[in-house]
């Protein structure tokens, strides 16, 4: 299938590890130009080195309006337009609700929700301005799936899928598709990171906390996030043309909710 994203430009946010990075390599695979934006220099200048690849780090703090301010005007000054945004930026703490503190919730919306907010806002209307633009927000299913000890991170990700409507309802009118992945267990260093407490607690090693909790997955294992990007790519792309304000989730049909 032709995508049609050479030429396109594309800012990446949390692009420079995990889901976010597989995004901007997907996307330059493709031909776009991408701005990988996160706050490690170093693995930017990593994901800058990928191969035939027009690909730009910036490192900006996405919690601050002057990071956001950064990112769009540098990849502007590189590029001259933007044409995709796919926000990734951001992980959320865990913790039990009982002990939880209101910081713990600002904390977890600050960079998941408000810097969504931000970027989009501050892209929309070089995309509504050109007819043309695709915005695909990243927010895990844990959004649908509250739980005793992961609120801040479901309260996060259920507030980019009321975001993706508002935007969508809002943007689809001047060409500018707005919609949301929700993943699923996705082998990402994250995903390790979330795994350890529970694996010290028990005395195991990490990877097979992790390989247990793949295995109790319907599909039988976790994502890779090269299959969570490609979606991301699809979504940013001229191959995506009807499809405004939809949640995708890849959980390997770990959702019970219908539909």
């Amino acid at each position: 299938m032709e995508l049609g994203l050479g030429g396109r430009v594309a800012i990446v946010t949390g692009g420079s590890r995990g889901i976010g990075r597989a995004c901007v390599e997907a996307l330059a695979a493709e031909g776009a130009s991408v701005c990988a934006v996160g706050r490690d220099e170093d693995l930017l200048a990593e994901v800058g080195r990928t191969p035939g690849a027009d690909v730009v780090g910036i490192a900006a703090d996405l919690t601050t309006e002057q990071g956001c301010d950064r990112a769009v005007g540098r990849c502007l000054e590189a590029f001259e337009r933007v044409d995709i945004l796919v926000n990734c930026a951001g992980a959320a703490g865990a913790g039990n609700v009982l002990e939880l503190s209101t910081a713990d919730i600002d904390s977890a919306l600050l960079l998941k929700f408000h810097g969504y907010l931000r970027m989009a806002q501050r892209v929309a209307p070089y995309m509504a301005a050109a007819g043309w633009g695709r915005i695909v927000n990243i927010a895990g299913a844990a959004g649908t799936s509250p739980t005793a000890d992961n609120l801040p991170t479901s309260l996060a990700n259920i507030a980019v899928h009321n975001l993706t409507r508002s935007l969508s309802d809002e943007l689809a009118p001047f060409g500018v598709l707005v919609n949301l992945i929700c993943p699923g267990l996705t082998l990402t260093d994250r995903a390790r990171t979330l795994c350890g407490p529970l694996a010290k607690a028990q005395g195991r090693e990490v990877d097979d906390v992790l390989a247990e909790a793949a295995a109790g997955v319907p599909a039988g294992r976790a994502a890779n996030p090269d299959e969570v990007a490609r979606v991301a790519a699809f979504l940013s792309s001229d191959a995506c043309s009807y499809m405004h304000g939809s949640a995708i989730y890849l959980d390997g049909g770990a959702r019970r909710a219908t539909p």
